[in-house]
């Protein structure tokens, strides 16, 4: 049994020990469900939907009930002229009206019959909630950016990585073949010593490298919303990011402001700027409300409401309440053309972020077709540096090539493979930039 049981966990170890992988794809959905930024957002939709139920009940029917209990420690007293009572006209009796102890219970129902800031407070409600959907819709855009961004400086200092290692490990066999070389006097101390130069920098680049690589995780962790910390992998590559983001017909789809999160939500405000004004010229009209009340009276010399010979007094009563605003010192009159100053500036604004979002779209399509130009160019270009390098190192090998030649070939060819992977990395970014301001 033992046995058993050791090879069923030798088997099960591997399971959940496995770390999990994402596609740039699975690494954005994740992050759109587990973000905190996200969470908070779809939370300040939820309570938008409560203040909006909280608004709607203002003028439902209201219910209060009422208790109250009274022991007069000393009974109050009052004067009333002695002759009412035949007594001496001129002097005072002094009575106490009521009983020591009283119970008054009563429950009243009130209803709101007319409020002109109510039906504007309805209306706030409802832009209110849109303004939290879009706020969600904004911070998914923003969230998905961010992966982007940092699923794309792990994969460069992951691949820009591997491209060091890989190139210091062809720099260590040369340094090797020519010190061989020149120990047997075919080559000048020169050559060793250029060698021993780039490969020192080679060296410091991969140090330098490592350490941007695990900063390089801990943010796409925290973009995802789990701990920095988490093993994870990645099984996009950036070749494969460059093909999927290579896409012409982006540069063609036509732009639209209203389809744009940011003006949207420069809509929402200027529609709640329009209600303010609503809301201020509606405190000039009357409340009406309706009240139906009903109650019990108790009274007693001792605490005995409690028992069945208690004598209780109904009473019951309706009424209406008229509220007629009538003269505010124009307090009134000043708050509307705070409200229509208010307005008039958030549509400056919103005009003004149209022009904003238009040129961003004109520089946002710009800056990808240069990507794109630049993506080609910078993969010719590695093509050609790395032919130009195998050439160098077989002709230094021959002898027909100097140190000199070799090294500034490597050079090249090294500063071509960052400028290859940086063009990835910019054509990605340049491209969901595009995106954001099209979606």
């Amino acid at each position: 049994m033992k046995k058993i049981l050791l090879l069923l966990l030798f088997f099960t170890l591997p399971i959940f020990g496995q770390i999990p992988q994402f596609s740039m794809q699975e690494a954005i959905d994740f992050a759109l469900e587990n973000n905190r930024s996200v969470l908070n957002a779809q939370l300040d939709i939820d309570a938008a939907k409560q203040k909006k139920w909280e608004t709607t009940t203002m003028g439902l029917p209201q219910l209060n009930a009422d208790v109250a209990y009274q022991n007069f420690i000393i009974q109050p007293v009052s004067l009333i002229p002695a002759q009412f009572f035949g007594g001496t006209p001129g002097t005072f009796a002094e009575i106490s009206f009521g009983t020591k102890q009283n119970v008054k219970a009563s429950a009243t129902l009130s209803q709101l019959v007319f409020d002109g800031s109510y039906l504007v407070g309805l209306q706030s409600a409802k832009v209110y909630l849109k303004i939290s959907d879009n706020a969600l819709i904004k911070t998914k855009k923003v969230i998905k950016e961010m992966v982007v961004s940092a699923y794309g400086n792990v994969l460069l200092a992951e691949e820009g990585l591997a491209i060091l290692e890989n190139n210091n490990t062809i720099i260590t066999k040369n340094l090797k073949d020519t010190k061989a070389l020149f120990d047997n006097g075919f080559v000048e101390e020169e050559s060793v010593e250029q060698l021993e130069l780039t490969k020192a920098t080679l060296v410091n680049q991969i140090n330098k490298t490592k350490q941007l690589k695990a900063t390089a995780y801990q943010m796409l962790n925290f973009t995802l919303g789990q701990e920095i910390n988490t093993p994870i992998a990645l099984s996009d590559s950036l070749e494969d990011l460059a093909n999927q983001n290579v896409d012409l017909t982006l540069i063609t789809t036509p732009f639209s402001l209203d389809n744009v999160i940011d003006y949207k939500i420069m809509q929402n405000q200027l529609e709640a700027k329009k209600l303010l004004v609503k809301l201020e010229k509606s405190k000039a009209l009357p409340q009406v409300t309706a009240f139906l009340n009903f109650g019990y009276t108790g009274n007693n010399e001792q605490f005995k409401f409690h028992k069945k010979e208690q004598t209780w007094y109904d009473s019951s009563l309706f009424g209406v309440n008229i509220n007629i605003p009538i003269f505010s010192s124009l307090r009134r009159n000043s708050r509307t053309k705070q409200a229509k100053i208010a307005l008039k500036q958030t549509q400056s604004k919103l005009e003004e972020t149209g022009e904003k979002l238009t040129l961003a779209y004109q520089n946002a399509k710009t800056n990808y077709e240069f990507a794109l130009q630049q993506y080609e160019i910078a993969k010719d270009n590695l093509d050609l540096a790395t032919r130009i390098e195998k050439k160098q190192r077989i002709k230094f090998k021959e002898g027909i090539s100097s140190s000199f030649e070799l090294s500034t070939a490597q050079r090249q060819l090294y500063s071509m493979q960052n400028a290859y992977l940086q063009a990835i990395i910019t054509l990605i970014n340049n491209k969901i930039k595009l995106e954001q301001l099209i979606d």
